[in-house]
């Protein structure tokens, strides 16, 4: 995916999903850490966070206490124009 442009990937109807994880330090598991993740994203399957969330269970110690995550949508395709002119004033 890293190949295409944001551009690209918002016309396909991707969106910026932000996700903050809150995990229990692995040496102190009484205290929580949080961890800030953000990517494109295609809603409502999240498929890229739900990857990071198993590389998260799979490859690091600390075990997650919750997600919380928020998805916007930067541009939608129709709302995309080609413009060939431009008029400046004064």
């Amino acid at each position: 995916m890293r190949d295409v442009s944001e551009l690209e990937l918002m016309l396909k109807g991707y969106g910026l999903t932000t996700a903050q994880f809150l995990y229990h330090m692995p040496d102190h598991p009484h205290l929580l850490q949080t961890f800030i993740w953000q990517d494109y994203d295609l809603a409502p399957e999240f498929p890229g966070l739900f990857r990071f969330i198993r590389f998260w269970e799979t490859r690091l110690d600390g075990p997650l206490h919750s997600v919380r995550y928020t998805h916007r949508l930067m541009i939608a395709p129709n709302e995309w124009r080609n413009v060939k002119g431009e008029f400046v004033l004064h």
